[in-house]
């Protein structure tokens, strides 16, 4: 996906005061940023912050650069609303990627690793995530913007798969069909 300039109302799924903004791309009004920033520099993924919740107009939203990856604090009047995940381009999915679960600390021995590719195949480094939570929160983080979502366990096997929204792996099925495959070999070990 190409870039816009600059992005404008049209392009966002929300605007206003009246939503909750952490864990969602949004996009900074065109006249809060000089006009050689419109564009990527637009976007941002908010982390949390006072001006997160709804009505907080002079409050102050912490987020992520979706430009080049470092945080920031805006007012929540800058903010124009919530982004279509559609018109995020390529390169503000790769650095929105790297976002780990809110208010996580970097595991010295991670469990999991998340990993978010595009259409096309390209991807990112893989994001350390400490356990079961961490990997609900990624997933559910990414899930909305990212084209292929994958986490893998510390030994590198794949544990779960996401493509276009839908749950590739594991299957819904596969959980029935593993306790058949148990009881049948239960059955033929007792006979």
């Amino acid at each position: 996906m190409n870039e816009k300039i600059p992005y404008g109302p049209e392009d966002c799924v929300r605007t206003g005061y009246d939503m909750f903004i952490a864990g969602y791309v949004a996009v900074i009004k065109p006249e809060a940023l000089p006009e050689h920033q419109h564009g990527v520099r637009q976007l941002l993924f908010c982390d949390g912050g006072a001006g997160s919740f709804p009505h907080a107009a002079d409050s102050t939203v912490r987020a992520v650069s979706l430009s080049n990856g470092e945080c920031l604090s805006k007012k929540r009047n800058e903010i124009l609303g919530l982004l279509k995940p559609e018109l995020i381009p390529d390169r503000a999915r790769l650095q929105l990627s790297q976002i780990r679960p809110l208010d996580s600390e970097v595991p010295k021995e991670p469990e999991f690793f998340g990993y978010c590719f595009l259409p096309d195949g390209r991807y990112a480094s893989g994001v350390p995530l400490a356990d079961d939570l961490e990997v609900r929160e990624y997933i559910d983080i990414q899930s909305r913007y990212q084209h292929r979502l994958m986490v893998c366990d510390r030994e590198d096997f794949c544990v779960f798969e996401m493509r276009e929204g839908r749950c590739i792996f594991p299957a819904r099925e596969m959980p029935d069909a593993q306790q058949k495959e148990q009881r049948d070999a239960d059955i033929e070990i007792k006979l």
